[in-house]
């Protein structure tokens, strides 16, 4: 399955926001977005004009980013959300915030999204007491999500969950720093997300 491996600060450059790809460096004077805030080529700062259709793709590129999904797979979620009752747009967002890789790094047990889904491959977590290695595993409610045993006296998760101590954690996850685990006590409702996503300019992109 393709996976961008070119330079993550290069996509928050050209959507032209912060998506947290790199963990600290994001938080720091390093982040390229503060040192060259537009969009990366040749012809990056010349780009003025935005298509109502380039608004909706930006948006569609910039959710796709956030949570680190490929194109395939997106617009699998997205029929998916289109199944369920209510929203489209909220549906979808619900869909990605429960996934795996998404819960460990809310947990704060991963100082990006990239990193949980490499945590999760090197099978460190458990959901309800069963080991699982697949990054785009959907949660539902009542989940436990827990670090291995074995990889809880790992000193550099250890550093990981300390420094990421102070980040806060959404109200629907239950976490326990200590016991090293969480509980999915209900999906999310939109107010709950706090993702630089327009899901409505989204749903306009695949009603075409």
């Amino acid at each position: 399955m393709a996976r961008y491996t070119g330079p993550v600060c290069r996509l928050c450059r050209r959507e032209g926001q912060k998506l947290f790809l790199k963990g600290e460096r994001c938080y720091s004077d390093k982040c390229s977005l503060n040192i060259r805030a537009y969009a990366p080529g040749q012809h990056g700062q010349g780009r003025k004009k935005t298509s109502e259709y380039g608004l909706q793709l930006r948006a569609k590129q910039r959710a796709r980013r956030f949570y680190g999904v490929n194109e395939v797979q997106f617009a699998h979620y997205f029929e998916e959300a289109e199944r369920k009752q209510g929203v489209t747009g909220e549906n979808l967002l619900r869909i990605l915030e429960s996934r795996l890789d998404n819960v460990v790094y809310r947990m704060g047990f991963a100082n990006s999204r990239a990193e949980a889904r490499q945590l999760i491959g090197h099978g460190h977590f458990e959901v309800n007491g069963s080991r699982v290695d697949i990054a785009s595993y959907l949660l539902r409610a009542g989940d436990v999500v827990a670090l291995c045993e074995k990889s809880r006296g790992n000193d550099k998760m250890k550093a990981v969950v300390e420094a990421n101590s102070a980040r806060p954690i959404p109200e629907w996850i239950d976490c326990n720093r200590e016991t090293f685990e969480a509980k999915v006590v209900a999906l999310p409702n939109r107010d709950q997300i706090d993702a630089p996503v327009e899901e409505q300019l989204i749903v306009e992109y695949y009603s075409k």
